[in-house]
């Protein structure tokens, strides 16, 4: 045992020392996560261009009322044209125009057009353009009770206005929840719900392929042969090296799982079925980083070759995209892959509330996975070693 331990301590002694090795088993997960969270946010949230051509305090009153809506992303245009390239571009799904003279011709009584550019036949801008409308139009019933009031003589249309807001604030407000009740969701929640996992899927089994090159390193540079000559036993070696496998990629596992919680927010579901389904995956990884190692003669061939083939079986089981929105060939093709009963076990915990019962199934497979790539490697890795 204390064999094995030193081996496993040798070879995450060579893995600290490797920062590139760190790049790709701290940085970049993380980065990645933060752009396809940041991107794939569904229609929870619209992104809404303005653009002031002068409507001093009634437009920036709209424009502070836009941005705590809570599902508007406002974004500031200095000009008309730079706002409609925007919309045209697909950068903001629509963008409000307002008018010089806004302030003023609301006080004297005037009616103000506040322009909403969308296109009526994409029905994402025509979304955000009544998410829109929705905010003006609650702001229009404070101009409209604030200038009632200050008609009647009872203040200023400033004070009145403030006196709407306050009002308007410490009123019963009638609140729109929304929840998914639908036991059988079939995707990730959007965001960085969906990215996070996903995300642990890939680069935990990517990185372990790719690790693969440190066992052809070490076999060249006849490390393994001094190990023998010790003597150490091929036992120990075997479990060394794997025990070192299954601790990167746990650590990465738990750290892409404490980040996504403390950082964006991600919740993973049950404690204990996603503590098991990390346990099952990073004993996955290792079973594969450690049969990568034993197959690729060099360790280029291993950098070059173990990345696509981790890509791959990521896109074929769900990393990169939902398989619920692939044909049915290509979803009983994924499911050759462990990547996609992963995939299934975090959206049953993630989407469905799921239990350690429930994800029984999706386990299994993962730990039947994890027992035959851990075989394997270790019958190809004594090979090596003999």
């Amino acid at each position: 045992m204390r064999a094995a331990l030193a081996v496993t301590g040798a070879s995450l002694r060579r893995v600290g020392r490797d920062r590139r090795a760190l790049f790709f088993l701290v940085v970049l997960p993380i980065v990645v996560i933060v752009i396809v969270g940041a991107t794939v946010r569904g229609f929870s949230t619209v992104r809404v261009g303005v653009v002031d051509l002068g409507a001093g305090r009634a437009g920036r009153s709209l424009t502070v009322a836009m941005q705590r809506a809570g599902n508007l992303d406002v974004r500031r245009y200095p000009s008309l044209d730079a706002a409609t390239t925007a919309v045209a571009r697909g950068e903001v799904s629509t963008a409000v125009v307002l008018p010089r003279g806004m302030s003023s011709a609301i006080r004297s009584g005037r009616a103000v057009t506040v322009a909403v550019m969308a296109d009526r036949a994409n029905s994402t801008q025509q979304a955000a353009a009544a998410a829109v409308a929705s905010v003006v139009a609650e702001e229009g019933a404070l101009v409209q009770a604030a200038s009632f009031s200050s008609s009647q003589g009872l203040g200023s249309y400033e004070q009145d206005l403030a006196r709407a807001t306050t009002l308007q604030r410490r009123a019963a407000q009638v609140g729109v929840v929304t929840r998914i009740v639908d036991s059988n969701a079939q995707t990730l929640p959007q965001g960085f719900g969906y990215s996070a996992p996903t995300m642990l899927v890939l680069f935990v089994f990517l990185n372990a392929v790719a690790s693969g090159a440190v066992i052809v390193e070490t076999r060249r540079m006849g490390l393994y042969e001094r190990m023998a000559a010790a003597p150490v036993r091929q036992s120990a070696i075997v479990v060394g090296e794997t025990f070192a496998y299954f601790t990167v990629a746990l650590g990465q596992a738990l750290l892409i799982v404490l980040v996504g919680a403390m950082v964006f927010g991600v919740s993973w579901g049950d404690p204990l079925a996603a503590s098991v389904l990390v346990v099952l995956w990073a004993l996955v990884a290792a079973g594969a980083g450690v049969l990568s190692g034993t197959l690729f003669r060099t360790p280029e061939q291993a950098g070059a070759i173990g990345p696509p083939v981790g890509i791959v079986l990521g896109m074929l089981g769900g990393c990169m995209w939902p398989l619920s929105i692939v044909s049915g060939f290509m979803r009983q093709v994924g499911h050759l892959t462990p990547q996609a009963w992963a995939v299934d076990g975090w959206t049953d915990l993630m989407s469905r509330n799921g239990t350690l019962v429930s994800v029984g199934p999706e386990l299994a497979v993962l730990a039947g996975f994890a027992a035959g790539l851990i075989l394997l490697s270790t019958v190809r890795l004594r090979r090596v070693l003999a």
